[in-house]
């Protein structure tokens, strides 16, 4: 079966799994309604996200299977994946202790990165040598993008375009560069989240839930340090891809932080929420985010890891001053109206 088919088939899985996955949330009452964080109006469906992650683990089950995916990455990938997976599918049933969520995001992320082998030989800025530091980093880098990605799964497609969009531009900078990382792990979550974006953009029939944000974002970040452990220049290119999520939830939680709120407060002053209630719709803002993505992250990714930079770690700079820029424009953090 040629790759092209089989993303395909699970392209299609994902679609029909996550029909179903609308019914089972109509029938038992699993309702997002809305709140003061909300950007929607209506009550809807929440939890859809799940076939994107039942799907997903079953495609990189099948890779590993076939020896087309390294037995290691696949492990670390789909157990690590499911724990956060269940853990999110937990808290949309009922409400899971934060503190005891965070603890365990962090045994994720330490697993992980034992998994992987460890950071320690990481240098930034061409040789300077973290050591052990690096692997704390790791570690605080998986947690953060899988909580961030839950932040800013906030309106109609965004998280799912931002996956997408992504993968994509990672998959296309790998056979550019002909790397040796597997690509193919990268075209199937595009195909994965395609088939549950159908229900979920321009109109929202069923949310993803924290069951696949959370799993998307640390996805998402083990595949950004698989990338590190063959060199900075091409983990920069993925923190460049990523950085609408990044710049967005990192500025706002800062400013909230230094403004005197909880960490943990829900709100709705991210940039993506204020363009969604400026512009009175939420397609514009993902739209903006996918044009965002493909003409100017990507190809400041791909002057990164053609080493256009003195350092890669510039390339990073370069593409989050306007994004800096936009959220101190709409004021980020503080406009929760």
């Amino acid at each position: 079966m040629s790759f092209f088919v089989l993303s395909i088939v699970f392209f299609i899985l994902t679609l029909l799994f996550t029909g179903y996955m609308r019914a089972y949330a109509l029938k038992k009452n699993i309702i997002d309604n809305p709140n003061e964080r909300s950007s929607h109006s209506a009550p809807t469906p929440r939890g859809g996200g799940v076939a994107v992650v039942c799907s997903y683990l079953l495609g990189l089950a099948f890779l590993t299977y076939t020896g087309q995916l390294d037995i290691s990455v696949g492990l670390t990938l789909m157990v690590a994946g499911f724990v956060i997976a269940l853990l999110g599918f937990l808290d949309d049933h009922g409400h899971i202790n934060s503190m005891l969520r965070l603890a365990i995001h962090f045994l994720v992320a330490i697993g992980t990165v034992l998994s992987l082998g460890g950071f320690g030989e990481i240098s930034v800025f061409s040789g300077v040598q973290l050591g052990f530091t690096a692997n704390i980093i790791a570690v605080l880098f998986l947690v953060w993008l899988l909580n961030l990605y839950n932040f800013m799964d906030g309106i109609n497609g965004i998280a799912s375009m931002e996956a997408i969009t992504v993968t994509i531009s990672m998959a296309t900078l790998y056979l550019i560069i002909k790397s040796q990382l597997n690509s193919d792990i990268l075209w199937l979550l595009a195909a994965c989240v395609s088939g549950f974006l159908l229900w979920n953009f321009p109109k929202a029939k069923i949310f993803m839930g924290d069951a696949c944000s959370g799993f998307l974002g640390l996805t998402l970040g083990i595949l950004a340090l698989l990338a590190l452990k063959q060199g900075t220049a091409l983990f920069c290119a993925w923190l460049i891809c990523l950085g609408v999520f990044i710049v967005d939830a990192t500025f706002t939680l800062i400013r909230r932080v230094l403004s005197g709120h909880k960490m943990y407060d829900a709100h709705r002053s991210h940039t993506y929420q204020i363009l969604s209630r400026k512009w009175k719709s939420h397609i514009p803002v993902t739209v903006s985010v996918v044009v965002v993505n493909i003409f100017w992250l990507l190809p400041i990714a791909y002057l990164t890891v053609s080493n256009y930079f003195i350092y890669p770690e510039l390339g990073v700079f370069v593409a989050y001053v306007p994004l800096i820029l936009l959220c101190l424009l709409y004021k980020a953090g503080t406009k929760n109206d």
